[in-house]
Order: C-alpha cells, then structure tokens, then sequence
C-alpha cells in the first residue's frame, strides 16, 4: 500500500526530502504523497523514510490502497531504470524493505 499525510501533518517539510522517488510535495495545507510514485521506501530503506522523520508521525500506509512488496519493488525500478545497483538486488531478491528488515542505501 502507498504511505499518506494524515491530517495531522503540521506542514513542516521534513519528509520531502527524505523520498527516493519524489513522491512528496506540498499541498494547500498538508504535503502529500502521491500513490503512483511511493515505494514505501521498498528497495532503498529498511523503513518508510518519511515516517521515520515525521515529528508527528503522519505518514502512514494507506489501508484503500493494499499492494505486494513485489508490486512496489516492480514500481521502484519503473520509477529508476537507470539504477543498475538497485536493478541488481531487487533481481537478486536482496534488496531493503519493510517487510523484511535490513540496511539500505541510505542508511
């Protein structure tokens, strides 16, 4: 499931830059995610980075919106198609996500 700002979102702008794929940006009151680009982190972080620097802890998996961890992992190289590192682990089935725990790129 792609991750979304509650309505508790203070507006701060910490999550923006924490996104991979760009999926973050500011709305008219609350930033917001958009479902098309967010992996949940799936191939990059062991954890949804937005969340993870959240002061109110907003942004949250989407329950309307049920995906696989293959059906984000497929969405991360669709969205990367130049990242032969990413390309390799996701093909090598060793790759970070929060389904499975482990390091990631970034962390």
């Amino acid at each position: 499931m792609a991750t979304y700002i509650t309505d508790d979102c203070i507006n701060c702008g910490a999550c923006e830059p924490e996104c991979p794929n760009q999926a973050i940006t500011e709305g008219e009151e609350i930033y917001v995610i958009d479902p098309t680009l967010c992996t949940e982190c799936v191939g990059f972080y062991d954890h949804e980075a937005c969340q993870a620097v959240c002061p109110v802890e907003c942004c949250l998996p989407d329950p309307g919106r049920p995906e696989t961890e293959a059906d984000l992992a497929t969405r991360a190289l669709d969205l990367h198609p130049d990242d032969d590192e990413l390309r390799a682990q996701i093909e090598a089935d060793d790759y970070p996500s929060r389904f499975r725990g482990g390091s990631g790129k970034g962390g």
